[in-house]
C-alpha cells in the first residue's frame, strides 16, 4: 500500500451515508454479522483486519458475544473514529484498536480464537503471505472468516475491469476464488469455504447507483459536494458492468485451523 491515506474523513463520511454509521463496506451490519454465520463467537478473542471506524468491532463484541475484539488498520483517521465508538458505546474495555504498519500481523502464534475482516484485505497483494500469517495467530481449532472483493480470474483484467480498479483509486489488489483456495490450503487451513456474493451484491450496486442519481443526489451533493458525488456516479456506473458480467465476485473466505 501506499502512504497516501484512502479514507479520509469526507470518504467515511460519504460511505456512512451509503452503508450505515461506522460501516465502511457494502451492506452494513447484516452483510458483516453474515461473514461468521453459523459461529459461535461467545467468549472468543477476535482479529478485526481492517478495523475501518469500527462499527464492526462494536457489533462483535455488543451484538455477537465476542469477549475481546482487536481492530486493526493502517490509517489514522479511520483508528480515531473506531476508537471514539467504541468509547461512545462503553466497550472500550473489550474493543482494542491498533495503528499498525503495512506487513506481517504484529501479534504472537496462537492469539486469537478468529481472524475476521470485511472487504479490507483487497488491499493486501500477498494472499499467500496473509493467509500463513493469519493462519500463525490462529488458536487450534480457530477460524478465517472473512470477506473480500475478487475478480473471476488471475489472468490481466479486462478493459472495463482495469476502468473500474482505476476509477476507485484505492490501491485494490484482486485476487480470485482458486488463488485464495490454494492460498488457503497451502497455510494449512481446512474446512475451506468460499460463498459468492456476486449475485447479492449485483443488485444492491444498482440500488446505489440509483440513489445517487436518483432523488437523493441533491441531498448527498449537499453534503459532500457536487463533484465528490459525480465522481461516486462514475465509478458506479463502471463497477456494474463488470459485476453483472461476473468478473468482479465479492466473496465471503472461511477456514479452520485443525485442532
Amino acid at each position: 500500500m501506499s502512504d497516501e491515506i484512502l479514507y479520509d474523513d469526507s470518504h467515511i463520511r460519504f460511505l456512512e451515508d451509503m452503508w450505515g454509521e461506522g460501516f465502511l463496506s457494502p451492506g452494513g451490519a447484516d452483510e458483516a454479522a453474515l461473514v461468521v454465520e453459523g459461529l459461535d463467537l461467545s467468549g472468543k478473542t477476535v482479529l478485526d483486519i481492517g478495523c475501518g471506524s469500527g462499527a464492526i468491532a462494536v457489533l462483535l463484541a455488543e451484538k455477537l458475544g465476542a469477549a475481546r475484539v482487536v481492530g486493526i488498520d493502517v490509517e489514522e483517521p479511520v483508528c480515531a473514529a473506531a476508537r471514539n465508538r467504541a468509547e461512545q458505546k462503553g466497550l472500550s474495555d473489550r474493543i482494542e484498536i491498533r495503528l499498525v504498519e503495512p506487513g506481517p500481523l504484529p501479534f504472537d502464534n496462537e492469539s486469537f480464537d478468529v481472524v475476521y475482516s470485511k472487504d479490507s484485505i483487497i488491499h493486501i497483494p500477498d494472499k499467500e503471505a496473509l493467509c500463513t500469517d493469519a493462519y500463525r495467530v490462529l488458536r487450534p481449532g480457530g477460524w478465517l472468516a472473512a470477506s473480500d472483493w475478487l475478480i473471476k480470474h488471475d489472468d490481466e483484467p479486462s478493459p472495463e475491469m482495469r476502468d473500474y480498479i482505476r476509477a476507485e483509486d484505492l490501491d485494490f489488489a484482486m485476487a480470485s476464488p482458486a488463488r485464495y483456495n490454494t492460498a488457503m490450503q497451502a497455510a494449512g487451513f481446512t474446512n475451506i469455504a468460499l460463498r459468492n456474493r456476486n449475485a447479492w451484491y449485483r443488485d444492491v450496486a444498482a440500488e446505489e447507483l440509483e440513489r445517487l442519481t436518483g432523488n437523493e443526489r441533491t441531498l448527498l451533493e449537499a453534503a459532500h459536494g457536487a463533484d465528490f458525488i459525480a465522481g461516486q456516479v462514475s465509478t458506479w456506473s463502471l463497477m456494474l458492468p463488470v459485476l453483472q458480467s461476473g468478473e468482479h465476485c465479492p466473496h465471503h473466505i472461511r477456514g479452520q485451523k485443525p485442532d
